[in-house]
């Protein structure tokens, strides 16, 4: 009954110290502290850059056991903003995104794999333009620690590359208009 009873009481112990050390955390969209962009190339002749207006998110992140690491963000894709309105019109209709129809682009983790040296790999399921695929980017932890105003805060960028036919966009833009490279920094506030 003792052995019982110690037994309970360490494993609680355990769970406790694990559940101190796992923090969660609030984009910090509101301050203009997270970025999602893009870069594409333009017939092939130069690159066309933009980002995202709008979009929420969270994650959790803890340094004892990183491969715990969560993430998830919803973008508005009616926000995209490519600094040309037309062009921007054009996005958002029948030829990309179709945003009356697809009006949200959603990204949920599936796992976090630490390389060491603040680099890691991040797996998720992104839904765009009604599609789900599974995508890989690549992660920096560009750093963390206590605010001005009393919080305190971790930052990630990432990136990684999509091609627009595996979500259904199919808007020929010639042979070197088939991939887009994304870039995301994100400044988390912990809650």
């Amino acid at each position: 009954m003792k052995k019982a009873l110690l037994t309970t009481i360490i494993l609680s112990f355990i769970l406790m110290s694990f559940s101190l050390h796992a923090a969660d955390y609030e984009l910090d969209t509101k301050g203009a502290h997270a970025f999602i962009q893009f870069k594409i190339k333009h017939l092939g002749y130069s690159w066309l850059l933009g980002r995202f207006d709008k979009f929420d998110g969270n994650f959790s992140y803890d340094e004892n056991n990183p491969g715990k690491s969560k993430v998830a963000i919803n973008i508005d894709m009616a926000s995209v903003d490519s600094n040309h309105a037309e062009r921007d019109k054009h996005l958002r209709g029948d030829d990309f995104f179709e945003v009356k129809k697809y009006p949200k682009a959603t990204f949920v983790s599936t796992s976090f794999a630490d390389k060491g040296n603040g680099k890691a790999i991040l797996k998720g399921d992104l839904t765009l333009h009604g599609v789900t695929k599974s995508v890989s980017l690549d992660v920096e932890h560009t750093g963390h620690g206590a605010d001005p105003w009393g919080g305190y805060r971790r930052g990630f960028s990432a990136t990684t590359k999509l091609t627009l036919k595996d979500f259904n966009i199919n808007f020929n833009l010639g042979p070197a208009t088939k991939e887009v490279e994304l870039f995301i920094s994100v400044e988390g506030i912990k809650k």
